[in-house]
């Protein structure tokens, strides 16, 4: 299960930073590549398009310069691009990726063979996120290097299937670079995700509560102060199913939580035209407020952070992943004749 060759010596933790919408910026992806997991963002996040090539030049020089004045090394950053015919930047950006010789590009939606010709082209790699089987084996016919497996509990847009049994299934037929994804918080979840048999790890939602992520405070502030039961599964903001803050919504339009014209309502007992009417106007206000409600079943694990208490503004990277790192440091056996199971017979 391998590590791929542009990551290998340079993380201190197999852990990708998921790329979130909105919220992932330069500052972010920089202070995560630093502190040495890979860093990402979406391109879409950049606007105008323009942006994109000036943010990517942001993080190679801020790269460049700390592993110059620390003579260590940084971790590679990847570009997500979502593949639809709904994105009518992809070309441009995937344009702007291959000039600037973006090291790894992350790919989402319909199976990206364009992409990969186009990265492979100059020594890339392609990262393609999935959520069943069917999906991946769509995307290893194209010819990526590694599938994002995004099980139940992710944040944003998600798949319902468990993590245990869609890396088994996987890994019946693939052999190459998974990295699992759903409500990975601490370093405890990142060492389960390579016993499950994961090579690498992916956290978007623990990262949204720090100084660098693009959030605002009270988005910050619901992530540390909720926890799982305060997830919703809903298609209700963008088309798409995905896990959602469940009071965002409600708060966001003046209704109280679960009122009968809130999300509970909708969920619950809209059907047929009526409940295609209200997805589209939710989806419509939804767009505005998706960067504030979007998240994980890990709840960012707020409750659980060393630093509580401080400010959110205060909040920074290399702290988390330290706690991160303890963690899984902790969690790390001994050696494997210490946890190797006992027969029946005691022996």
């Amino acid at each position: 299960m391998p590590i791929p060759a542009v990551m290998q010596g340079r993380l201190t933790l197999p852990v990708i930073g998921a790329p979130m919408f909105i919220v992932s910026v330069p500052d972010l992806v920089i202070a995560q590549c630093k502190s040495g997991i890979v860093g990402g963002f979406p391109a879409l996040n950049a606007r105008p398009k323009e942006l994109l090539e000036e943010w990517i030049i942001e993080i190679k020089v801020a790269l460049a310069e700390f592993e110059t004045a620390s003579g260590g090394k940084a971790a590679p950053f990847a570009v997500n691009q979502i593949v639809h015919g709904s994105n009518d930047r992809l070309e441009h950006d995937v344009d702007v990726c291959v000039r600037q010789r973006v090291p790894i590009v992350i790919t989402s939606l319909r199976p990206p063979a364009e992409v990969v010709r186009a990265v492979h082209g100059y020594g890339g790699i392609v990262l393609h996120d999935v959520i069943s089987i069917r999906h991946a084996e769509k995307a290893l016919e194209q010819g990526v290097d590694g599938l994002i497996l995004v099980c139940a509990g992710a944040g944003g847009h998600a798949g319902m299937l468990s993590p245990f049994a869609l890396v088994a299934e996987v890994r019946r037929f693939y052999q190459g670079t998974v990295i699992l994804s759903g409500a990975i918080a601490n370093g405890r979840a990142i060492l389960a995700a390579q016993a499950m048999g994961a090579d690498l790890a992916y956290m978007g939602t623990r990262f949204i509560a720090t100084r660098e992520a693009n959030a605002r405070e009270e988005y910050k502030r619901m992530l540390v102060e909720n926890a799982a039961k305060d997830i919703v599964y809903t298609s209700a903001i963008s088309g798409v199913h995905g896990n959602y803050l469940r009071q965002g919504p409600d708060e966001l339009r003046g209704r109280p939580p679960q009122s009968p014209g809130g999300l509970e309502g909708h969920l619950g007992r809209r059907t047929g035209a009526r409940q295609h009417c209200r997805r589209a106007e939710r989806r419509r206000a939804g767009r505005s407020a998706a960067r504030r409600i979007s998240g994980g079943r890990a709840s960012a694990g707020g409750h659980a952070l060393p630093d509580r208490g401080r400010p959110l503004g205060g909040y920074q990277l290399p702290g988390r992943l330290a706690a991160c790192r303890a963690a899984r440091m902790r969690s790390k056996p001994a050696s494997r004749a210490a946890t190797r199971p006992k027969t029946l017979s005691g022996g």
